[in-house]
């Protein structure tokens, strides 16, 4: 093909693993995605506590610790076979990866990465949570993320992956049978426990190709998509636009902003 006459490669879209997962969530809705990715993820009126940041930290230096003292990580981890030695985690500017066909950069850093000598990469996330019947909706989202975890990872040439898991680590609220003076530590400090509950997540990156191209397709709308009907965020939106001076319509096909 001439040069001259080839089409011209799209605006380079960057998404993270979390947020390409949404995509095969039930629930999914191509106006909400389209004004999200519009908004390169920021959106208003959201807060994420950083007390969940904290918590995620403070359980990767327990694993860390752990084996630095023992030298393999704790016993919980056995639920997902032999794991191997874990390995430092690149930051989010070196775990990434360009998909070529896309011209999407795909985004993301994982919670915990382990490498067996023979059986090659774990990778695993921590979710700081307890396995509910809202967390098993989620599912599908948490398989995509950690499918695009191991995707970058072998692109970035860790090595390849060959097992995925969850991490719940469940806050133990309940007291009946503790006894409350052993979780005072200090005057000023008490204790909380966590119970960890795993969940294997099957590998299989071939579920990544199609999610980045109807990315790529969506994105490349020039114009507002049709919502999922029932969709619970596009509700509340327009009864928000609809309340003001003015009045933002949502046709099938398109956004307007009327006077």
């Amino acid at each position: 093909m001439n040069i001259e006459n080839a089409p011209a490669m799209s605006e380079q879209i960057q998404i993270s693993a979390k947020n390409l997962g949404a995509l095969a969530l039930l629930s999914f809705c191509m106006r909400c995605f389209w004004l999200r990715m519009k908004c390169h993820d920021k959106l208003p009126f959201q807060i994420f506590p950083g007390i969940f940041s904290s918590i995620d930290g403070y359980s990767k230096k327990v694993t860390a610790r752990h084996f630095d003292r023992h030298g393999r990580v704790p016993g919980w981890f056995d639920g997902f076979g032999e794991l191997g030695t874990p390995v430092k985690v690149p930051g989010w500017s070196k775990f990434q990866f360009i998909d070529k066909e896309t011209n999407i950069r795909l985004t993301g850093v994982p919670d915990e990465i382990l490498r067996h000598p023979e059986k090659g990469l774990s990778i695993l996330d921590y979710k700081t949570a307890r396995f509910t019947d809202t967390q098993d909706i989620l599912a599908p989202m948490y398989h995509t993320q950690l499918n695009a975890y191991g995707m970058i990872a072998q692109r970035i040439g860790l090595g390849s992956t060959s097992c995925l898991g969850l991490l719940y680590y469940e806050p133990v609220t309940d007291l009946d049978s503790t006894d409350s003076d052993s979780l005072i530590n200090k005057v000023d400090r008490f204790l909380m426990e966590f119970s960890p509950k795993l969940k294997s997540v099957k590998l299989e990156p071939e579920i990544l190709p199609p999610l980045l191209r109807r990315v790529r397709e969506i994105c490349d709308l020039s114009e507002c998509p049709a919502g999922r009907p029932g969709c619970r965020d596009c509700s509340m939106l327009e009864k928000l636009v609809r309340g003001g001076g003015k009045i933002f319509s949502f046709p099938s096909s398109s956004l307007e902003v009327h006077a």
